[in-house]
């Protein structure tokens, strides 16, 4: 193709002084064929030095050096501005049948070396509280505790109410005198608060 593309180049394109180098080839933008009419450029050191359009799916450039020298520099391309992944070298009289494949957003054909990475950003302010989550199964029951220990003895109950009092002892023998009958009679009563003093100490049992 690029010899065919050579041989229809008009005799007065070769009566210049340094023979041009063509390239022809296909082109791809974004994957798919480049629509007609799309952009072709060649670029050398930053600069566009030849342009064309697509037209069927392919290109053909003619990239002539002019006034300039060329030999050994290497040409970069653009379609519709995006760059193209594929460069070749400039050659006097040179002819390459190069397919062109480019990608929207791309950079220009030279890329510079990546930048430092930049400093944290502040931290961003505390977000808003989330709904509760579902409650838990219930846990199991806890062993069972100790018993207490016992409490303070209590006060002490009342006196009870005096008992009845005891029947009355037989009578004694006539003494001898007034003597003989005031023991008798204290040996009575002494008896007496004996029984009642019993009485009352069983009640209280």
């Amino acid at each position: 193709m690029a010899l065919v593309l050579l041989l229809a180049i008009p005799t007065a394109a070769f009566a210049q002084r340094v023979p041009p180098h063509v390239f022809v080839g296909s082109v791809t933008l974004d994957g798919a064929t480049a629509a007609d009419g799309a952009a072709v450029t060649a670029w050398i050191d930053g600069e566009q030095v030849a342009s064309t359009t697509a037209s069927g799916g392919s290109y053909s450039l003619i990239v002539d050096q002019g006034d300039s020298s060329y030999a050994g520099s290497t040409v970069s391309f653009k379609v519709s501005g995006a760059s193209a992944s594929e460069s070749a070298e400039w050659v006097q009289g040179g002819g390459d049948e190069l397919n062109l494949v480019a990608t929207t957003g791309s950079g220009s054909a030279g890329s510079g070396a990546s930048g430092e990475q930049g400093a944290d950003g502040a931290r961003g302010a505390k977000g808003a509280t989330g709904p509760a989550g579902p409650a838990g199964p219930a846990g199991s029951d806890g062993a069972a505790g100790s018993p207490g220990s016992a409490g303070p003895a209590g006060p002490a109950g009342s006196d009870g109410s005096a008992g009845p009092a005891g029947a009355t002892g037989a009578d004694g023998a006539d003494g001898g005198g007034g003597a003989l009958g005031i023991v008798a009679l204290i040996v009575a009563i002494v008896a007496l608060v004996a029984a009642g003093g019993a009485f009352m100490t069983g009640r209280r049992n």
